[in-house]
């Protein structure tokens, strides 16, 4: 797991666990949905290391605006295995992030995912804005190799 609380910047952070029997489906294997859950895991382990949280305030949020998996291999109950999450682009009102889901050292699935930095204001949709710097200042971009 990537963990810098001094200040440095991260770009990934790893979770490991194991498959729980209430994500598995009646074939007995992850339901596609939980996928990005795991990954979702993933991102707040990276701003938890990163010394912030990624909740909503009362007035700052990051929703999602996509999201995608490519699947290649199943996973099962009690599973171990692991969601690395990678900082894939910053922009200035946008993270996009790259995911990986590996068991025994294999790709079991890819994915990413796209936030954006929104103002919440009483009564109205959100907006976006840019992403504050002491936020963006915690974060850079990794350099992500291509996997075959």
């Amino acid at each position: 797991m990537t963990t810098d609380h001094a200040g440095a910047p991260i770009s990934q952070a790893t979770i490991r666990r194991r498959v729980r029997f209430y994500e598995t489906d009646a074939a007995g294997i992850v339901h596609f949905s939980v996928f990005f859950r795991f990954m979702e895991e993933a991102e707040c382990e990276l701003w938890r290391s990163a010394g912030l949280r990624n909740a909503p305030t009362r007035d700052l949020s990051f929703p999602r605006v996509a999201a995608s998996f490519d699947f290649r291999k199943p996973l099962r109950f009690d599973d171990e295995f692991e969601a690395r999450i990678q900082i894939a682009e910053m922009r200035t009102k946008a993270i996009r992030y790259a995911c990986e889901v590996t068991i025994g050292g294999e790709i079991a699935a890819t994915g990413s995912m796209t936030i954006v930095c929104a103002r919440v204001e009483p009564g109205q949709p959100p907006r976006a804005i840019p992403i504050p710097a002491e936020i963006a200042g915690r974060f850079r971009p990794a350099a992500i190799a291509p996997r075959p």
